[in-house]
């Protein structure tokens, strides 16, 4: 299992609500778990794998429980103009290299597209994550060693 395929698997179990995903390979074992709690009254829906390596294409899955969406927290509107840069993986936003390094970039920063903005470790991996945009910094919307979720704001930013 290549690391795109991990990460196809984390944005699944991250997006159907399932708790626990366990898949046990010849010579690869992974397990992936959620950190949020079964609400009462909420369905569970358990994924089984074969153990047998397959094509990714041909790998079975069973079809998420409906799940009920949590509340949304109000998020401030941004100005039109403005875009959003995303997590592209659920993981630990990092705004430097180290606890002893200067963050990537602050607000009022000018970045232009292949910068790196900040970095997310996921399964012990450490993803630069790179600017898609030129523009500047005008919010960081996450803080230091914050868990993140797939496709959640990390930064507001003013395109040139």
């Amino acid at each position: 299992m290549n690391i795109t395929q991990i990460q196809d698997l984390i944005k699944f179990v991250s997006k159907s609500g399932v708790s626990e995903v366990e898949i046990e390979q010849k010579d690869f074992k992974i397990t992936i778990k959620t950190h949020e709690p079964v609400r009462k009254g909420q369905e569970v829906a358990q994924i089984a794998i074969p153990t047998m390596q397959m094509a990714p294409a041909q790998l079975p899955v069973a079809a998420p429980a409906p799940v009920a969406a949590p509340p949304a927290a109000p998020v401030e509107e941004p100005k039109s103009n403005l875009i959003e840069v995303k997590s592209p993986m659920i993981g630990t936003f990092y705004r430097s290299a180290g606890p002893d390094k200067a963050a990537f970039v602050e607000v009022g920063s000018t970045i232009k597209a292949g910068d790196t903005l900040c970095i997310i470790e996921a399964m012990k991996l450490f993803n630069e994550i790179e600017s898609d945009v030129t523009g500047k910094i005008v919010k960081v919307l996450i803080n230091d060693s914050t868990p993140v979720e797939y496709d959640q704001p990390l930064f507001l930013v003013e395109p040139n």
